[in-house]
């Protein structure tokens, strides 16, 4: 691991000015980044301690219903938030299963969003081949061992997926990021164009500009409260990333599905809205043919690599599996 200096930042402009300094880069909970630090995959030379700016410490009501969520909160103090347990329970279960509970206490909502991902093709620097690393390199994970990668949104210079199971829920309730710049400016960023599919640049894992800094996630308010499910299959119970997951959110207007969500992890660089999919819900009575044909839907554009095609069934059967759970919600 490399020498590097390190400061508290007290305000966001604070933080802003440290991070111009050469290869800085912000720490919250530090869960990801020391790892990465620790494996020589990350070599910065200047740490930026996030996680004491007023403002970003709060999970506050907004005047529209919705929840604002600091950026410096842990990922246990959202989970088990009154309001976040009660509107948003979607949200709550994904942080749940992600991760055990000492890095749940670490983790932050930020750091969460900017975590990479856990190819091992990332994190082996044995490996020479990895655009996420050095662009232009290629990707030894193509040709690699396969099973964990990704079955849609992939190209032909990655394949690596993202490991977020908070964002996966954050997709599904149609959340926003609030970033400030070097120069003071503020941006709100839809969530679904938050992450990017990685094309021409994985190395770009997100839509961040230099020098920005997330300070908030927004949760608008929430029809789906007691009609959600998160589901994660996973090879064991716990401590471990998913294969694939489910973020199922439903609204009904007597029998018939009024909205609905539903957003997958463990398959692409990013969450994977199943837009479509979620469609041929609305206006329909759930029936099993329906979540079948649902299933199909959100599948249709999969193309698995070799050692992963299973996914694309297993995706479908979690899919529906998600499904009953947030309508049997529905009927407590």
């Amino acid at each position: 691991m490399n020498n590097f200096t390190y400061v508290k930042a007290v305000t966001v402009d604070h933080a802003l000015c440290e991070v111009q300094k050469p290869n800085a880069r912000f720490i919250g909970g530090g869960t990801n980044l020391i790892d990465l630090m620790k494996g020589q995959v990350e070599c910065a030379s200047h740490l930026v301690d996030v996680r004491c700016i007023p403002g970003m410490t709060s999970i506050e009501p907004m005047t529209n219903g919705g929840l604002l969520i600091g950026a410096s909160v842990s990922n246990s103090e959202v989970a088990n938030d009154p309001v976040v347990r009660m509107h948003y329970p979607l949200l709550s279960q994904a942080l749940l299963a992600g991760a055990s509970q000492q890095l749940r206490n670490a983790a932050t909502v930020g750091g969460n969003l900017m975590q990479r991902t856990r190819c091992p093709y990332f994190y082996d620097t044995s490996f020479d081949r990895c655009n996420k690393r050095q662009l232009g390199s290629g990707c030894a994970a193509i040709d690699g061992f396969t099973r964990m990668h990704a079955i849609v949104g992939a190209s032909p210079e990655c394949i690596a997926v993202n490991p977020s199971d908070m964002s996966v829920a954050l997709a599904a309730l149609d959340a926003v990021v609030h970033v400030e710049g070097p120069n003071g400016e503020q941006r709100c960023i839809d969530f679904c164009d938050f992450h990017r599919l990685p094309g021409d640049r994985p190395d770009l894992d997100t839509t961040l500009q230099c020098g920005e800094l997330i300070t908030a996630v927004e949760i608008p308010p929430s029809s789906f409260s007691e009609s959600s499910y998160y589901l994660k299959v996973r090879d064991r119970a716990s401590f471990a990333f998913a294969l694939v997951s489910v973020a199922a959110a439903l609204q009904f207007e007597g029998s018939v599905v009024k909205d609905a969500r539903i957003a997958l992890g463990g398959i692409a660089h990013k969450p994977w809205r199943c837009c479509e999919a979620e469609q041929l819900l609305i206006g329909q009575p759930i029936s099993e043919a329906l979540l079948l044909e649902v299933s199909e839907k959100a599948m249709f554009q999969a193309l698995p690599q070799r050692d992963n095609a299973f996914k694309i069934e297993l995706a479908r059967r979690s899919i529906v599996r998600a499904l009953k759970h947030a309508v049997a919600g529905s009927t407590k």
